[in-house]
């Protein structure tokens, strides 16, 4: 077995010679990644609950929650005035529509030009110091690499250099090309201040614009995604699963939100608006007013939207309730609603009570068979089905969801999932029922995301459908781990006048997150060290104008959802949380609300955050702390075995090669 073992090794390391021919080649890329790893470690950013809200999104991306005037003031402190390190953000924030204003009023533009772009320079040492050359050089725009290297790498305050470097300015302002330089600089910052975003679930919903999220998502340098709930069943409708098309439609009425499926998308809604005035021409719909906004709506709408609000959410759940039927290991009967409503009577059985219903009207559903669709709706169910698989925009950003996210990630020594750990009261990990077999913690996640997965790429009809349906589950079955409540009151909050009804008990992981031993218990499940790591959440808002904290835990556990989306604003107190991890430690940033873009750029203004230390590290993390440092630190050892079989006459150079050295 020993000599199978070193047959082996030295097979992969005769195929690792073909990349370093020379005892020089590998000793140099020694020399490289063992220098790397000594370089500070990378700035990651996470943000969650985004909820289509763009404006705020973009400027928490665009200002790194702080991180960029942080560099300026560590770069400046006082040789410019707080005006003007406010101009400089701004500037870096919105580029064109800042140079824009500042053109207009300013007398010497040449002079200007200069100021702005020595001062871009300096911030943009500073924030590329932790890179190598080489990660850097990659990150330049094409169009200005060379003279942007020539800049950062240029010492103006040597004689010999000076005319050089002040020569290369005055071109490029004489040529015509200085405001494109500004930009190419600003967007060059924004890119090396943060070298990582996590988005820990939630992009869609309740706000308008989650399709312009997903399009900044697209264009980011590095990302990865953690799905939410409101994520799953966007998937889920994108992969063909009529459920969660209803509940995509649904939610989207109810927040005035249809224009981003129609003008967003593209998807024709058409057949439901005519289902809608056929069958609910004369009827109020006085349950399903929508939740607008005055100033992003058009309220000469309401009347059809409310309607087709109305049509789409009977439709839900009859198909929910086939789906709840077809699969009893999901354990939902008491969700099975529509047969327990007595139409003479005006009410409704839930859980074994009787409740007044506030709405009778159910023109298409046949009480014989109450969760069969009619003709009309499964005409309408089928030609929205095609909209939504046929719609390229729409499957592009899925397939980007699929590609960049997961259910959960483990990542320097973090965990992070959008919702909860199915719990049980004593803190164990409850045992879920997917499809016959029993799972539970992580394996819960894997099996899951693995169904997740098949219900958009499988081929196999069976499989896929199988997918579609735990697309469907995650969303909102009582052990999912992304919806972390024990049912999804739907229903009763439509119809059912009674509060109490409403209620949405949440998974006993919440009211435990301050024990220590069920927080390690997680961490070490995920094969995190439960001394050192942390868990990033978010999902539940946290109520910051109720005193509760986001560190839960004693920061082993940190909740960022602080109510990102408007509709929380009045619940939170606060416009989200946001949470930077840098060399130094943990940052936790409390955003007030977002004004607009034009404010930022007309005043320099900036969302107000409060930052709050989580964790200082003692020593300043570096490469070598990151999983992209163990990976390296495995390379060095593979090249050192390299080099050994080299200099053991075990393998022989190839002198003539022509290699290169390999660098990040």
């Amino acid at each position: 077995m020993g000599r199978e073992a070193e047959t082996t090794d030295l097979r992969y390391l005769k195929s690792l010679s073909n990349q370093y021919p020379t005892v020089a080649a590998a000793a140099t890329e020694i020399v490289n990644l063992q220098a790397i790893l000594s370089l500070p470690k990378g700035t990651e950013h996470f943000i969650t609950d985004i909820h289509g809200e763009y404006d705020q999104f973009q400027h928490i991306i665009k200002n790194g929650s702080g991180a960029i005037r942080r560099k300026i003031e560590q770069e400046f402190g006082n040789e410019i005035s707080a005006g003007e390190k406010k101009a400089v953000a701004a500037l870096i924030y919105y580029p064109e529509q800042r140079m824009e204003q500042v053109l207009k009023s300013e007398d010497n533009v040449e002079d200007w030009y200069k100021v702005t772009l020595y001062r871009l320079i300096r911030v943009c040492k500073s924030a590329s110091s932790k890179y190598t050359r080489s990660k850097v050089r990659k990150a330049l725009p094409k169009d200005f690499a060379y003279v942007i290297e020539e800049l950062l790498t240029g010492r103006p305050d040597v004689s010999d250099q000076e005319a050089y470097y002040n020569e290369i300015i005055n071109s490029v302002i004489h040529t015509g090309r200085a405001g494109e330089l500004v930009v190419a600089f600003a967007n060059l910052i924004r890119r090396l201040v943060v070298d990582h975003l996590h988005v820990v679930g939630d992009i869609f919903d309740r706000g308008p614009y989650p399709n312009l999220v997903m399009d900044t998502l697209m264009n980011h340098h590095s990302v990865d995604i953690q799905w939410g709930n409101h994520d799953v069943y966007w998937m889920g409708a994108a992969a063909g699963s009529q459920a969660c098309i209803c509940n995509v439609l649904r939610i989207s009425a109810k927040y005035g939100n249809l224009n981003l499926l129609e003008d967003g998308y593209g998807i024709n809604l058409v057949p439901l608006a005519r289902l809608a005035m056929s069958r609910y021409e004369k009827d109020a719909c006085l349950c399903f007013k929508l939740d607008y906004r005055e100033d992003e709506y058009d309220v000469r709408d309401a009347m059809l939207d409310e309607k087709m609000h109305k049509a789409i959410t009977v439709i839900q759940f009859k198909l929910e309730g086939q789906l709840i039927r077809r699969h009893p290991e999901f354990d939902m009967d008491s969700r099975l609603l529509l047969d327990k409503i007595d139409v003479e009577k005006g009410t409704v059985l839930v859980e074994g009570k009787e409740y007044q219903i506030k709405d009778v009207n159910f023109p298409t559903i046949d009480w014989a068979d109450p969760y069969a669709l009619s003709p009309e709706e499964a005409d309408v169910m089928e030609r929205l089905t095609q909209a939504f698989l046929n719609c390229e925009k729409l499957q592009r950003h899925v397939r980007f969801l699929f590609t960049k996210g997961s259910l959960y990630k483990v990542h320097n020594g973090n965990l992070l999932y959008h919702g909860c750990v199915p719990l049980n009261e004593d803190g164990s990990f409850t045992s879920v029922n997917v499809y016959g077999k029993e799972y539970a913690g992580k394996a819960l996640y894997d099996v899951l995301e693995n169904y997740a997965r098949k219900g958009y790429y499988a081929i196999d009809p069976e499989e896929k459908r199988k997918g579609q349906d735990i697309l469907w589950f995650i969303w909102e079955n009582q052990n999912s781990p992304v919806f972390g409540k024990a049912k999804m009151t739907t229903f009763e909050r439509y119809f059912v006048a009674d509060k109490s009804t409403h209620e949405e008990p949440k998974n006993p992981y919440y009211h435990l997150l301050e024990e220590e031993e069920v927080v390690n218990h997680i961490l070490t499940e995920f094969g995190l060290d439960g001394t050192e790591g942390h868990i990033i959440n978010g999902h539940i808002p946290v109520e910051a104008k109720r005193g509760e904290s986001p560190v839960k835990c004693n920061g082993k556990l940190l909740i960022i959802d602080g109510g990102f989306s408007r509709a929380y604003f009045t619940k939170t107190g606060i416009a989200g949380y946001t949470l930077i991890y840098n060399s130094y430690g943990l940052l936790l940033a409390a955003h007030e609300p977002f004004e607009s873009v034009e404010k930022a750029v007309r005043e320099g203004s900036d969302i107000v955050s409060h930052t709050t230390l989580v964790e200082h590290t003692v020593r300043r993390k570096t490469v070598a702390d990151t999983d992209i440092g163990r990976e390296l630190s495995l390379s060095i050892r593979e090249l050192e075995a390299l080099l050994r079989a080299y200099r053991d006459g075990e393998l022989v150079e190839k002198i003539d090669a022509d290699w290169r050295t390999t660098r990040l």
